[in-house]
């Protein structure tokens, strides 16, 4: 059996778990459900107020998936499947934040979760084998195991203009959108600087009731249509009578989207059957567009015909001919950055009270008391909102001080760029595992598929461990190095490292330059993950309980 810490709380203070998850999001309650069903004494510490993560946090207008409902949900329940109605193809932040609430009363979670306990410190004992946790309220606790489940797109990013804190109007960042109070844009003048996701979502939303929206765009962002309909009592009941062949489809699939593309190369067809395809997908497959041909991100030449189908696709959006210049995106490939899918964003810019300001042309100068001035003119507004993105996939990571083995710091460690093996672990801090981290398909994928996947693995090896007597395991120096060279290597063999983009460090000026996420496929992942497992966990040292542990325990 797994020796673990005494449970019971100690006299210093120190609440003693088996496993402690961080972060409440979708992937914090999987795998507590995963840890618990398995009878490992898990709790979850969630730094608000409430479950639900980033889809807590994302409350602005137009907030909403690019992934379809029915695949953007857990699999681990049959009931839970069937008894959950979605109402639309591509489900809202309200909706979706419901359904985590209903999974998280459904399956008595909260019961297990210390809310507004964001974590200051962690530090690994290597006299026992475990981790000491810290909150900001100085809340302690000690565990075993050590999971991460912080997301890869939680860590806002702010930019920095002269004379920021002299704006005297309401200033809101999207991805910690105020959820005590509604925001009224009635009659207002409302700046929104990002033309990511965030931006081109809430544009055509607030331009409804504000008085005048200007936003400010440095990069023209690819989008295609949200393709977004209401969901009838027959699609729902035949995508419930075969929802295991539908499941099965997605975690075979290169992204976990539940189709696979076709293995014709987008130059071996005629051109009217390629624009046919190119059509089609449009209008139906929102993010999947990159997947309408196999080699759109991994050839030149076929990038080509897909990215100026989408050009001419935003031109006939755009009725202005100045307009259109500056929307139709003229410096990357498109899928090399994190494409959008949008409901009316382009036509948002043929209403009157909607204004483009190019800041890549006329760069912002400084803001004032009642707005920002570019080297043009000066923009009058009420309001500010930073669309401004996030310092992904390593930032909320990096947020705490945690640090492992001597003493060595994960942010020191990582400061070349991650080191992981497999996205999951990392030598130098035993014990400690990570969903959805760096090196794993994370945000290539459907998120939901790559966190079933890693959580469940996680349980089963947590669970090989229990049964062998192991209280320290650690990925050894030569796994991550051979690991992160291979994610490096397969980044290589696509387009995207043609882009400065959240996938390779360049949205943050300083951040090291190196391909993030796995390109290797959601199948190809799994298949490696299940190799390992089968031969003993290969890239991990099991090591027993110390000594002076399994001495305290026989007293």
């Amino acid at each position: 059996m797994l020796i673990t810490v005494d449970r019971r709380d100690r006299e210093d203070g120190m609440r003693d778990v088996e496993v402690l998850v961080v972060g409440a999001g979708l992937a914090g309650l999987r795998a507590l459900y995963g840890f618990r069903a398995e009878g490992f004494e898990t709790l979850v510490l969630e730094a608000s107020d409430e479950v639900g993560g980033v889809w807590n946090h994302n409350r602005y207008p137009g907030a909403r998936c690019d992934v379809e409902s029915y695949d953007y949900s857990y699999s681990f329940s049959k009931e839970l499947e069937q008894e959950w109605r979605w109402t639309e193809r591509y489900p809202t932040q309200p909706e979706i934040l419901r359904y985590i609430n209903h999974v998280a009363d459904r399956f008595a979670l909260r019961q297990d979760i210390e809310f507004q306990a964001r974590v200051d410190v962690a530090r690994f004992d290597e006299a026992t084998a475990t981790w000491e946790v810290e909150v900001q309220d100085g809340r302690r606790f000690r565990c075993r195991f050590l999971v991460l489940c912080l997301g890869q797109l939680s860590a806002p990013k702010l930019p920095h203009y002269p004379g920021q804190d002299s704006f005297a109007g309401e200033t809101i960042v999207s991805a910690t959108w105020p959820k005590d109070r509604g925001v009224d844009f009635t009659g207002k003048r409302v700046g929104i600087l990002g033309t990511g996701s965030s931006g081109m979502q809430m544009t055509p939303v607030i331009a409804q009731t504000a008085a005048h929206v200007t936003v400010f765009q440095r990069t023209a962002n690819y989008s295609v249509p949200a393709a977004n309909a209401p969901l009838d009592d027959e699609e729902d009941r035949q995508v419930k009578a075969n929802y295991a062949a539908r499941r099965d489809l997605m975690r075979n699939s290169p992204t976990g989207l539940g189709f696979l593309p076709g293995k014709t190369k987008t130059l071996d067809v005629p051109e009217e059957e390629r624009e046919a395809v190119f059509e089609k997908a449009y209008h139906r497959l929102g993010f999947g567009f990159a997947l309408a041909y196999p080699d759109i991100l991994l050839d030149e030449k076929a990038n080509d015909a897909a990215t100026e189908f989408l050009k001419r696709k935003i031109g006939e959006r755009v009725s202005d001919p100045d307009l259109r210049r500056k929307l139709v995106p003229d410096n990357h490939r498109f899928g090399t950055r994190r494409p959008s899918v949008d409901s009316g964003y382009y036509e948002a810019f043929s209403r009157d009270n909607v204004e483009l300001a190019d800041i890549r042309a006329h760069p912002i100068v400084s803001f004032t008391q009642d707005g920002i001035i570019t080297d043009i003119k000066h923009h009058e507004l009420d309001v500010v909102i930073y669309a401004t993105g996030f310092d992904a996939l390593t930032g909320s990571i990096l947020k705490p001080d945690i640090r492992g083995r001597g003493g060595l710091r994960l942010r020191d460690k990582w400061a070349g760029g991650p080191l992981t093996h497999f996205g999951i672990g990392t030598s130098g801090f035993p014990n400690m595992l990570i969903v959805g981290g760096p090196g794993s398909p994370s945000v290539l994928s459907n998120v939901m598929v790559s966190i079933e996947e890693q959580v469940d693995w996680f349980v089963a090896f947590l669970c090989h461990l229990r049964e062998c007597g192991v209280g320290e395991v650690e990925v050894t120096e030569a796994a991550e190095q051979e690991w992160t060279a291979h994610v490096q290597e397969r980044a290589r063999e696509t387009l995207y490292m043609t882009a400065d983009s959240f996938y390779n460090g360049g949205e943050l000026p300083g951040k090291p330059r190196v391909f993030m996420p796995y390109s290797g496929g959601v199948r190809n992942y799994r298949r490696l993950l299940q190799a390992a497992a089968t031969n003993g966990y290969t890239g991990f040292e099991l090591r027993p309980v110390p000594k002076a542990v399994e001495v305290a325990h026989d007293h």
